[in-house]
Formats: structure tokens, C-alpha cells, sequence
């Protein structure tokens, strides 16, 4: 399933897999790359709003600073992260030891501390550093009108630096094809890579003043590669060979740190001139390269498959203990590339415990019209579906306790005649526990939270607990446990089948962590068993009550 190996654009193809649901991690990194913009678009870190449009620089001072964009911070962070990577001894890559790094004079620039600094408060447990820089940099070249980027995901943060061999304009072209064979990429591939990466920003003021010269009125500014660094396209190629480029890095008065142009001219401007004549082939090229950059890892590192959208995605499915005989189902849906239809009807269907199906097993889901969200700029459209009514006097499915459920599916009716279809992971379905789950009876005061968790009886586990997120400097967040009080203290035969334990968790413990929530878990039989995270403290929420 996994391999570290260098990807061609025909492998890409062959490694593409819809990953079954659920994977926290996938399911996590998946959200990440394709709910951008609209209903349910992933906001945290959000990086599509840092790129929409892609002349925004978030630390920007205003009048004083000059085409700087966030779009070429992250494409540069990437690069130089990545740019310590040994071929021969699988060091190096991009593993987020860029933020170790910046004091060094080949990481000059802010750049990279203001690319890191927009992410690494919104970190989690499934999104570290060096993904996030991955990510961002996908975006950035898909948004901002690149092609698009097989993302495999999985990179580990390093814990220090690597060593250094970032390329720097004033070494001659021997060092820099060098620097990039050592980092795995042949003549041409330096040449190509260069080449896209310069078709956005440019070169800073601040970083190198010698090279750039400071308007007056201004603290800083970039001298753009080519006349449209916001956006991807082919002019860096078409204004070199036409001989009106202003790169920086071409026609510097400091002809000692003109690395552009002798990289670019290292093979007789031949791939320059293909890409200058052919835009669709400098486009492919770059897809090609900026994917291997990514995928430049440690060797102890093993990425996943490519990601791609799954057709169907649950959403925070939930099951809430009531007490009443019932398990409330709630949570919504996405279904990937599909439009808006009046007709459409689509309903839910389970299997119980036992894994038996009945005729009564079924509910409805139900969509608004605003519910849907795109990737890229509306490319693809997915629409959103909430478990049960929209109807508020029956916002949930109901469940009989005492036969529960354990996985789910669907029917999908286009309402056009046409068959209808079942969404199940290819007979997989949607697997889904009723061991452990959150009581209706959890409730705030507003400083502390009172967290019931209904266990079944028959699950005897050994540690019943929660679990939250919190931040740690220059990486992923730490899981923080709290076990629930003495077995001898909870409530026994609270229902025909469940046990009802307890834990209180203060407010001041997860006001400052990943989106403020927590999420239950229990070790049952040698296995942890979760549930879906909810948020206690923020109103209308699942979880939510205030204590009477």
C-alpha cells in the first residue's frame, strides 16, 4: 500500500485510492485539500481564505511592504524545507525542519515563520507541520491557478534541523546541479522545478538587498520573477526566451547572483523554449515536479497512497445515549461531485448489532440549498445531507437501544427513472460502534463540564476516558487524557443496556485547544473504542447544556 519511491505522473495514476472510511488521519487530511470553499469548508487552519485572492499576504503592514504574497511564501517554504534532502543516505526532506532553520543564511527571509505562524495554533494529533506545509503549497498552486498536485500524506516532523544545502543565488551552476541532484532531481528536473516555483513571487528586499533595491515610502518589497507573480501560468518561460524579462535572478545587475539565468540556459534554453511555446506541457511538467518535492520524505518515512475525495463521506457521525430506550444518530453527509436536485430522494439504512438488517432499520436524509461546498474555484461541487429531518422537532434518527447498530449505507434515488444506486464502500459500508458514547445527560455551568459516557454493559472495558488536543511548540498537538472517576462511583443498569460513567473537565483545559473539543474513548477487549469529537462549550453544539 505505501512507498517512498519517486512518482512519475503515469504512477500517480496507478497509486490513486479512495481510502475507506473511517481513517481519522485521511479522513482529516482529505478534508484538508478538498472542502475549501463553501458549506462545511475545512476552517481550520482555512488555507484556501489565505490564497482567495492570491495577492493576499496576511502580513502584509500595508503601504510599506510591495508584491509580497502568501501564495509564494508557501511555495518557497516547501521548497526550502524540503531542500536538505539526501538522496543517498534518505536524510532530509520535507519533514518541517524549516523551523529550526531560519537563523541560517541560505533561509533568509520571513517567509517561512509567516507561513509557519498562520497554520501551527490549528495543528491537531492528524495534521503535523510537515503535511500542513505540504498542504499549503497544493493550494496555493491549484488556487492560484496551477495544475493539480497528487497529495500523499503521512509526513512526521522532525524534532531539530537538517543539514544545510539549501541552493543560494550566488553559488555557480556546478553547486546548484549539485544541491539538486542531491536532492533527487536530474538537469532537466532543475530546470523545470526553478521554473514553476518562480512562476509566483519573487525575490524580497530584506533578504537580499543587494539584489533588490527599496522603492522610496517603502519597509519592504518583492521584485517579481515575471509579470504575473500571482498566478500561474507560463510567462516566467515566454518573457525569458523573448528576452523582456525583469527577473531578478536573470538580469540582476549582480551578475554573481543571476542563478536563474544559468540555470535556465544550462541546456541551451531548450526546455525553456518548450515551455515558453507550450504552456499545457509546462503545466504537466510542473505537476510532475512539484509532486515529487512534496513527496521528497526521510526514508523512514512512509507516505500514503494518493488521497483522493471519497464519493460518500460521513461527517461527525454521533450516537447520543438518551436514556429513553433510544440511541440518537445525528451528523451529516457529503456526497463528492454531485449537483443540486429537486428529485433527488436519498435514505439511510443500518444493520443492528448483530449485524441483521430490518425493514424498519431507515431513515431520511435532507438537505438545504445552500449546503454545498466546492474545491479549487467550483470546480466540483459537493453537496451536504443531514441525518434525519430538517424539521427541528426531529432533528435525529432514533435507534432502539437494545439492537443498536453497526454500520450504515445508502440509497440513492435520482427521482429521473434512472436506477437507484447504493453508496456502501464497494459492500464495506460505513462502519460505526455503539459500545461507548456521549449521554444527553452531559451538561456545563459554564467554567466545568459534567461528562456522562454510556458504556455498554456486555463491552466491560478497562479504562474509560476522554481525550482533547493542545498545542506544543513547533509541532502536531499532544493527546491529553482524563479518566473518568472510580468504577465503584458509576452508575450500573442506567438503562437495559448501558453503564453510565463520569468525568468533569474544566473549561480552562480545552478553551485554547483545537476547536475546543473532546471526544470519548474506552479500552475495550485490548482495543481503543472513540467516538467523534464534540464541543461542550459552544453552543448548539452536540454536548451542550448547561447544567440546571
Amino acid at each position: 500500500m505505501f512507498s517512498k519511491t519517486r512518482l512519475s505522473s503515469l504512477l500517480f495514476l496507478s497509486l490513486v485510492s479512495a481510502y475507506t472510511w473511517p481513517d481519522p488521519k485521511l479522513d482529516e487530511l482529505e478534508s484538508q485539500i478538498y472542502d475549501l470553499f463553501g458549506y462545511n469548508f475545512n476552517a481550520f487552519p482555512g488555507f484556501p481564505t489565505a490564497v482567495n485572492p492570491c495577492t493576499l499576504d496576511f502580513f502584509d503592514t500595508g503601504a510599506a511592504n510591495k508584491n509580497r504574497s502568501n501564495a509564494a511564501d508557501w511555495i518557497r517554504t516547501a521548497y526550502h524545507d524540503m531542500a536538505t534532502y539526501n538522496t543517498a543516505d534518505g536524510t532530509g526532506g520535507l519533514d518541517g525542519s524549516i523551523q529550526y532553520e531560519q537563523d541560517r543564511a541560505e533561509n533568509v527571509g520571513d517567509g517561512f515563520n509567516n507561513t509557519i505562524r498562520f497554520f501551527q495554533t490549528s495543528l491537531s494529533r492528524y495534521l503535523s507541520v510537515a503535511d500542513s506545509i505540504a498542504i499549503a503549497a497544493k493550494i496555493a498552486i491549484e488556487v492560484c491557478g496551477g495544475p493539480d498536485i497528487p497529495f500523499r500524506g503521512g509526513r512526521i516532523d522532525a524534532t531539530g534541523p537538517n543539514n544545510p544545502g539549501v541552493p543560494e543565488p550566488q553559488q555557480d551552476l556546478a553547486s546548484h546541479t549539485a544541491a539538486f541532484k542531491r536532492q533527487g532531481f536530474n538537469p532537466t528536473e532543475m530546470i523545470t522545478l526553478v521554473a514553476c516555483g518562480h512562476s509566483f513571487g519573487g525575490v524580497q528586499h530584506s533578504a537580499f538587498p543587494d539584489t533588490v533595491p527599496l522603492d522610496d515610502g517603502l519597509d519592504d518589497e518583492s521584485l517579481p520573477f515575471d509579470s504575473t507573480p500571482f498566478t500561474f501560468d507560463n510567462t516566467i518561460a515566454v518573457e525569458y526566451i523573448q528576452g523582456t524579462t525583469r527577473n531578478p535572478l536573470v538580469v540582476g545587475a549582480n551578475d554573481t547572483t543571476n542563478s536563474d539565468k544559468r540555470i535556465f540556459a544550462s541546456d541551451g534554453n531548450v526546455t525553456m523554449k518548450g515551455f515558453a511555446e507550450d504552456p499545457e506541457s509546462f503545466k504537466t511538467a510542473c505537476a510532475s515536479q512539484f509532486a515529487n518535492m512534496l513527496n521528497q520524505v526521510p526514508s523512514d518515512v512512509q507516505l500514503s497512497e494518493v488521497i483522493e475525495p471519497l464519493p460518500v463521506k460521513p461527517q461527525l457521525p454521533f450516537l447520543l445515549f438518551t436514556g429513553d430506550g433510544t440511541l440518537q444518530f445525528s451528523g451529516q453527509i457529503r456526497f463528492w461531485n454531485m449537483s443540486e436536485s429537486s428529485s433527488r430522494t436519498i435514505k439511510l439504512l443500518w444493520a443492528d448489532r448483530s449485524g441483521n438488517t430490518d425493514a424498519s432499520y431507515t431513515g431520511v436524509l435532507s438537505h438545504a440549498s445552500n449546503w454545498a461546498g466546492t474545491n479549487k474555484a467550483g470546480q466540483t461541487t459537493a453537496l451536504w445531507y443531514k441525518i434525519g429531518s430538517l424539521n427541528q422537532t426531529q432533528p435525529e434518527i432514533d435507534i432502539d437501544e437494545e439492537t443498536g447498530i453497526s454500520k450504515f449505507w445508502f440509497e440513492v434515488d435520482e427521482g429521473d427513472g434512472s436506477a437507484v444506486r447504493t453508496e456502501d464502500q464497494n459492500g464495506a459500508a460505513f462502519v460505526l460502534q455503539d459500545a461507548v458514547m456521549l449521554a444527553d445527560s452531559t451538561c456545563n455551568n459554564g467554567t466545568l463540564v459534567h461528562i456522562d459516557i454510556a458504556v455498554r454493559s456486555d463491552a466491560n472495558p478497562s479504562r474509560v476516558y476522554v481525550e482533547y488536543d493542545v498545542q506544543v511548540p513547533n509541532g502536531p498537538g499532544t493527546i491529553i487524557t482524563v479518566d473518568t472517576a472510580d468504577a465503584a462511583l458509576l452508575q450500573k443498569g442506567v438503562s437495559s443496556t448501558y453503564d453510565l460513567w463520569t468525568v468533569d473537565l474544566p473549561k480552562t483545559a480545552i478553551s485554547t485547544t483545537l476547536k475546543a473539543a473532546v471526544n470519548i474513548a474506552a479500552d475495550i477487549g485490548g482495543n481503543k473504542v472513540t467516538t467523534s469529537y464534540f464541543r461542550p462549550f459552544v453552543g448548539g453544539q452536540i454536548g451542550y447544556k448547561r447544567c440546571a
